[in-house]
Parts: C-alpha cells; structure tokens; sequence
C-alpha cells in the first residue's frame, strides 16, 4: 500500500481539469434548438404559464445542461478516483463490462462501479450493475483468482447509511474516497484542487452560454413567435409531437 500526496492530486487535476471544461464548451457549440425542443414538454411551458422565447430557451438549456454536465464530471471524477487508487493501491481502469474499478487490497479483490452520487439508477439500472458484478466475479474466478472478491458501488458524493446491500457494498461520499484511497479526509482535500483556473474557464463558458441563449431566442422567436410576438402553442406542440412532422427552418 502506498501513501497517498496531495500534491500529486493537485497536479493530476492542474492536468486534467481542463478536459471537463472543453467538454462543457464543446456540448454548447454541438447543441441544436430542434433537439431540446423536441425532447421536452411542451405542455409543461404552457401549464407554467411561461410566455417569451427566452424564458421558454433558457429552461430547456438549463435542463439539459445541468443534466449533461453531471453525466461529463461524473465520467471526470472517476478519471481522478481511479489515479489515486493507482498511486496508493495499484488499482487498474476494468476492462470488464460496467466495471470501473479493479483493485487489491490484503486478500481482498475489489471490483468497483463508479457512479456520481447516491441516487443514480432506477431498478433496472440497478439490476444490470449487479448482473455486472455477478459476470465479473465470474470472469476473475475461471482466471485463476484465489481471493475473496468483493463488489463495491463507489458515489462520489452523498451518504448511504446502510452500506451492506447483500450482493455488494455501496460507498457514498467520504466513506468512498477513503475507501479507494486510506485518506478519511480527502473528500474535503480534492475540494480546492478542483477550482483550478475555474473562474477564466467559466467565464469563457458563460460567454458561450449567453451567445448560445441569444441566438435560440432569435430562432425560436422566428420560427414559433407571431407577429404580435405572442407564442404559437399550437405549432410548437405540433413541432414536438406530431405525426407528421411539420416543416421548419430549424436545424
């Protein structure tokens, strides 16, 4: 066992940081209107009463945006968890299905399932994770491997007061970066490494984000506002969910 320095940490983020915020950046610039259009509810605009094209853009891109950044800072953190495993346990990146994480400590084979935090899946996500943990234990055996070989789901942040869920262990929060790591404190000790050059990065980003907000409101102004700049419901609800697309300048 090795032992864990910050400043490799710190390092490893000063590094990598920037992939996160260039894949910020790059969800922007790949973005369609007609595609968040499309993906959304229409009606729920109307039952809340929202009336101008910005307010009608700024809530699906913020909806969707929050939803996809979670998705790229997940796959991000777990970059970060799997480098510290490697410096403290020689841990390796799996190459089983749905394993993120394959480790040994003492007499113990760990095959982690990194995830963002505590409420990640529905039931049948769940089921597949387990079905994933059942195939790679079954794959490490016909291997040769003698040891006790134990699942874990590791969440980067939140709590699970009940770890134990029979078929593996689910880790949250402090108890999973001490888990991958031996540190009880790194939870709180990635916290200031991770604002690394945030503010430039963000500012870039909000530039972007606000040039993006300007030019969906122009497009969905033109293509669903009338003249009098009143919302065609109808259209836009024809644009989302008719069986017979209708025709629009919208990429």
């Amino acid at each position: 066992m090795g032992k864990l320095k910050l400043n490799d940490v710190t390092d490893y983020v000063k590094e990598h940081i920037g992939e996160f915020h260039q894949s910020r950046l790059l969800t922007l610039e790949n973005l369609k209107l007609s595609r968040v259009l499309k993906h959304k509810n229409p009606y729920l605009f109307k039952t809340k009463n929202i009336l101008t094209s910005e307010m009608i853009v700024r809530s699906l891109v913020d909806a969707y945006i929050s939803s996809n950044e979670e998705t790229i800072f997940g796959n991000w953190l777990e970059g970060l968890a799997i480098f510290i495993n490697e410096k403290v346990y020689g841990g390796i990146k799996s190459s089983a299905q749905g394993i993120d994480l394959e480790f040994l400590d003492k007499d113990v084979r760990y095959i982690v399932a990194i995830k963002s935090g505590p409420n990640w899946g529905n039931s049948s996500q769940i089921k597949k994770m387990k079905l994933d943990f059942t195939r790679a234990k079954q794959t490490l055996r016909t291997s040769g491997a003698k040891t006790n070989i134990q699942a874990i789901n590791g969440c980067c942040y939140g709590r699970d007061n009940k770890p134990d869920k029979g078929d593996y262990f689910k880790y949250c929060g402090q108890k999973f970066w001490e888990f991958i790591s031996g540190n009880e404190n790194l939870y709180t000790d990635i916290i200031e490494p991770l604002g690394h050059d945030a503010k430039n990065k963000n500012d870039e980003y909000n530039l972007s984000l606000s040039n993006m907000i300007n030019r969906f409101t122009k497009d969905f102004s033109e293509e669903f506002c009338e003249n009098t700049g009143e919302i065609n419901w109808d259209k836009l609800v024809q644009f989302n969910s008719s069986i017979n697309p209708i025709k629009s300048k919208l990429k």
